[in-house]
């Protein structure tokens, strides 16, 4: 008896779907194949990648060593040079016995040089050293093409980055000079092969440093080689983290190892240096491998694992790139707000303002230079948490209103800067000035307080104005200025007449002496902890001008008035006599006050100065003078002969804005200072630049060399204090901890009624 009908179309039903699943079973599984192949071929491709980029990126690091050990080579040798006694002695009667100790033994036994040449300006030797010991056989052979070539583009290429004033003549050679009438040094380093081996050769110009009278002809050159050695070798290996690394005339053949040609001024080939490769991707092979196998065995394991694979192949490629990403980010944002910083906003307006110049139909650049009114008052009266918190959200609410072209940075404080590319002139100022302006129209809310603010912008734009980025940004800034001189919650164009003019300055000088003779100053004071533990070791007194019309006006505007118009006597003495008098009674600490060179360069500062201790009764030994590079400059007996009198009478004198001069070392040798003071740009980009922690290290290590304490300034960041804490700073100064504040709260602060610096720190990283 046959099935049903029923039975039947079940059973076809059922067939026919179990030809069709296995139909899918099966391309499911030939797709799966696929996708492996497929998946195979991606994940070697890509590991080939991540090769290629490590050994791109090793001979990128290199490449950057030998070009850093040229550079040092040539600061080296200019350093010692720059000197009259370099001149005179080189070509006197004893000069073998002079260079023999000034010369050969600081370049052999600091920095290992091999050979060293005095040579004429045409290339022609005087004499010469084999290490440390004259060598009868001067003969420069291969390198004199080379030296004379180092010679002559010493000179045609600027690469000291001094301004020149003027160009003299000199035996046939014209020769820069500075605005102080001195010669600018120059030089010029390379590599090149010697004796078979690579090296390194500088050529530095011996001029004089104090008496340009001394350089007659076309000055002398100093000629130093450093052969490219095993000691050479070692370090780059240590340095970089490198094994295995050799030097051989031709590239090696093993595909393990990764080589660098070097190569002369010229292009010339002189080498290779080779080196044990560490590509990524045999280690990244063998940590799949076992997900690979898995995915063939268990179509659900492999697909599971393909993703785990692919989830971490992207994961890899996005923290190299996030971490890429992350320093050039850091170096050129702002921390705080998280908006481009100056840097990044001068380089983009340079880009900005070429493109215009070079095609006008795109129209002109718009620079605004906004700032929160009465911004002082925020954090004097609610505290600094709630002014960094507004700082933020006037960012927030500027970027979130503002259209997408435009570029907006913080340069600090509560100053923003607003880039805009338009067309329209005045009108296009105007559109913009009412947009910002509209901006404060609703208050802003935190923490519980509802704050109306206003803001004061001042706008320029070129190239109509100006094709000079530094020349457009200032003249914003005037604009910003007379924007508060009407009175705040305005927007201002630049106009000529704004100008720092005659008009301009003569008001100021004139507030600046009303406000000298009826007390109108401040003065803030912002603590200088132990790197240690955080404990206050002292205060920097810094000078204020609350304008009871302008607002506050910063020192930088204020104090070149001062100095151009003679003020800078009584204003320094009103400075004086205040830290002197309000810090009289304060328990122990050390009080730190700048100095202006026009202070010290007065005939009666030293009589001054023991008129005021006898006035206040205040302890020279309580306070810290601060000098600047500008002091020490012409390095008169008169500037010494203050400083020791300052000493002699128990004050202790330290070198501010270490590192920023052309010149600092030689000041170290000319006064022995208490302390020195990192300047700020060495600690701002410590987190992101590897050469600015070895910068540090150095200072703070020449420092402690010379038995001077080292102060780190511009420290905002808790990684900054652990960078230079580790660098050997004792003490720190700098916005993490304090900002500056009135008088009666620093003595609240040394008698134990406020937070501790650790606990300002800890608070700051809790909320952010």
């Amino acid at each position: 008896m046959g099935n049903p009908p029923s039975q039947t179309h079940a059973r076809l039903r059922h067939e026919t779907g179990a030809i069709g699943a296995g139909w899918v079973v099966a391309a499911t599984l030939l797709a799966l194949l696929a996708l492996t192949v497929a998946l195979v071929v991606a994940f070697r491709n890509s590991t080939g990648i991540a090769d290629a980029y490590a050994r791109e990126e090793e001979q990128r690091l290199v490449a950057r060593y030998l070009e850093r050990s040229q550079k040092q080579l040539l600061e080296t040798g200019r350093l010692q040079v720059v000197w009259d006694d370099a001149v005179v002695r080189l070509n006197s009667a004893d000069a073998d016995e002079w260079s023999r100790n000034f010369i050969v033994g600081y370049f052999w036994g600091t920095h290992n040089v091999d050979r060293i040449y005095h040579v004429r300006f045409d290339g022609a030797v005087v004499r010469c050293w084999r290490g440390t010991k004259a060598a009868r056989d001067c003969s420069l052979d291969q390198l004199g093409g080379m030296v004379r070539n180092l010679v002559g583009r010493s000179v045609r290429e600027d690469r000291s980055g001094s301004p020149v004033a003027e160009w003299r003549s000199h035996g046939g050679v014209r020769w820069p000079y500075d605005a102080k009438g001195l010669p600018i040094s120059r030089g010029s380093a390379a590599i090149v092969r010697f004796d078979g081996r690579p090296a390194f050769i500088a050529v530095a110009s011996v001029i004089p440093d104090v008496t340009p009278s001394l350089l007659r002809g076309a000055p002398d050159y100093i000629v130093l080689v450093r052969q490219i050695d095993g000691r050479v070798i070692g370090d780059l290996a240590g340095s970089l983290l490198l094994e295995d690394v050799r030097f051989s005339a031709e590239p090696s053949r093993d595909a393990l190892s990764n080589a660098l040609a070097i190569r002369d001024l010229n292009g010339a080939g002189i080498g290779w240096i080779s080196w044990a490769s560490k590509p990524p991707g045999p280690a990244i092979l063998r940590q799949t491998a076992p997900l690979l196998a898995i995915y063939i065995l268990f179509f659900v394991g492999v697909v599971a694992g393909g993703a785990m694979l692919v989830r971490r192949m992207r994961r890899t490629t996005s923290e190299l790139i996030a971490s890429e990403a992350q320093a050039q980010h850091n170096a050129l944002h702002d921390a705080m707000s998280g908006l481009p910083n100056r840097a990044h906003f001068m380089q983009r307006l340079r880009q900005e303002l070429a493109a215009c110049v070079a095609r006008r139909e795109l129209g002109d650049v718009f620079v605004a230079y906004v700032d929160i009114d009465r911004f002082k008052v925020v954090n004097d009266t609610l505290g600094h948490h709630v002014g960094d918190e507004l700082v933020r959200q006037v960012a927030l609410r500027l970027r979130r209103s503002l259209p997408p072209g435009d570029f907006l940075s913080r340069f600090g404080g509560d100053e923003f800067v607003i880039l805009r590319r338009a067309t329209g002139g005045r009108t296009a100022a105007d559109m913009l000035g009412r947009q910002i302006m509209a901006l404060a129209r609703e208050p802003f809310v935190i923490s519980g307080h509802n704050l109306d603010i206003s803001f004061s912008c001042g706008i320029s734009w070129g190239p109509e104005q100006s094709e000079d980025p530094g020349e457009l940004l200032r003249r914003a800034d005037i604009a910003l200025y007379r924007a508060k001189q009407r009175g705040r919650a305005r927007y201002r164009r630049f106009t000529r007449d704004m100008d720092a003019s005659v008009k301009l300055r003569r008001e100021m000088e004139m507030e600046l002496r009303r406000a000298i003779a009826r007390d109108e100053l401040t003065l803030a004071y912002q603590p200088i902890v132990n790197a240690a533990d955080a404990a206050i070791e002292g205060f920097e007194a810094l000078l204020r001008w609350p304008h009871p019309e302008r607002g506050p006006i910063r020192p930088g505007l204020f104090v070149p008035v001062a100095e151009q118009a003679g003020l800078m006597g009584p204003l320094g003495s009103w400075v004086l006599r205040r830290v002197f008098s309000e810090c009289r009674d304060w328990p122990a600490c050390d009080i730190s006050v700048n100095l202006s060179p026009l202070q010290i360069m007065a005939a009666d500062f030293l009589h001054s100065m023991d008129d005021l201790i006898r006035e206040t009764g205040a302890d020279p030994r309580r306070f810290v003078l601060e000098v600047t590079e500008g002091v020490m400059l012409d390095r008169s007996e008169h500037v010494v002969e203050v400083l020791k009198g300052l000493k002699y009478r128990g004050f202790r004198i330290a070198l501010d804005d270490f590192g920023i001069g052309y010149s600092s070392l030689s000041y170290l040798r000319s006064f022995q200072f208490d302390r020195i003071k990192i300047d700020r740009s060495f600690v701002q980009n410590i987190e992101a630049d590897l050469d600015a922690h070895s910068i540090l290290r150095a200072i703070v290590s020449l420092g402690h060399t010379l038995r001077m304490k080292v102060v780190a300034e511009g420290v905002e960041t808790p990684m900054q204090r652990a960078l230079v804490q580790a660098a050997g700073c004792q003490m720190i100064q700098g916005h993490l901890f304090w900002q500056a504040m009135p008088a009666q709260e620093a003595q609240r602060l040394l008698e134990g009624e406020s937070p501790t610096a650790d606990e300002i720190v800890e608070a700051r990283v809790a909320f952010g």
